[in-house]
């Protein structure tokens, strides 16, 4: 009985062929292999014993390139922490660059509204002033082309007096006297009222006086009234009102 090293031998095949030719195994020249590497025992085990082997034939490194490794190493970390510190501080940024943004054109814009209330404020006291201005001026007017109005005025501010009252006395301007005692001779003697002279008058109003009280029918007293519906304060005169 041949070992196993007798059977696997590449001989050959024995003369005669026979059932023996079938287990001819042929040998292969080296010229006939494309690609062969070399069995090496280890590779069925023992990974870390064969890397191991390997770090240890590789050259060490001097004490120089290993510092130089590890500045490398810093630098790229540090350049990366930079990096990120970098990002989260410009976003920071953006976000109070933004909220700045937001509250200074906020108080802009209420400054802008309060300037505006302000202008129209004033736009709307300097056409009141120029209206009132115009209706002294055509009051004045009319006061003088129609003195003896002032007769309906002082009739009016009778009327207005209760029926009641008594000792009724009207007070007018010297000049307007003889144009209500024409004017306004009936209400007059109907109500028993005294027509009495006063400098103190502004021509073209009157004052009623009584036990009950008194009705203010001046010029100054009609005009005050008439200014504020105007949104004014001038007095009658044109000069600033007294506070």
């Amino acid at each position: 009985m041949s070992s196993a090293r007798d059977r696997f031998r590449q001989v050959p095949p024995p003369p005669g062929g026979g059932k023996s030719a079938h287990a001819y195994t042929r040998f292969i020249p080296r010229e006939e292999l494309s690609s062969f590497a070399a069995w090496n025992p280890g590779s069925l085990g023992g990974e870390a014993e064969a890397a191991a082997a390997a770090a240890a034939a590789e050259p060490q490194k001097s004490p120089e390139e290993l510092q130089a490794e590890a500045l490398r190493s810093a630098r790229q970390g540090g350049y990366h922490d930079g990096y990120r510190d970098g990002l989260a501080a410009l976003e920071s940024f953006k976000q109070s660059f933004a909220q700045q943004a937001t509250a200074q054109m906020g108080a802009l814009m209420q400054s802008y509204a309060a300037q505006m209330d302000e202008l129209q404020q004033q736009m709307a006291g300097a056409l009141a002033d120029a209206a009132v201005s115009l209706a002294r001026q055509v009051v004045r007017g009319e006061l003088q082309a129609n003195a003896q109005q002032v007769a309906a005025v002082a009739q009016e501010a009778i009327e207005a007096l209760l029926l009641s009252a008594r000792h009724v006395t009207l007070r007018v301007h010297p000049d307007d006297q003889p144009l209500v005692a024409q004017g306004a001779a009936e209400i007059l003697e109907a109500r028993g009222a005294r027509l009495v002279a006063d400098a103190a008058l502004t021509r073209g109003g009157c004052l009623v006086e009584s036990d009950i009280g008194i009705i203010d029918a001046s010029i100054e007293s009609r005009w005050r009234r008439a200014a504020a519906a105007l949104g004014s304060e001038a007095a009658w005169n044109g000069e600033e009102p007294t506070p």
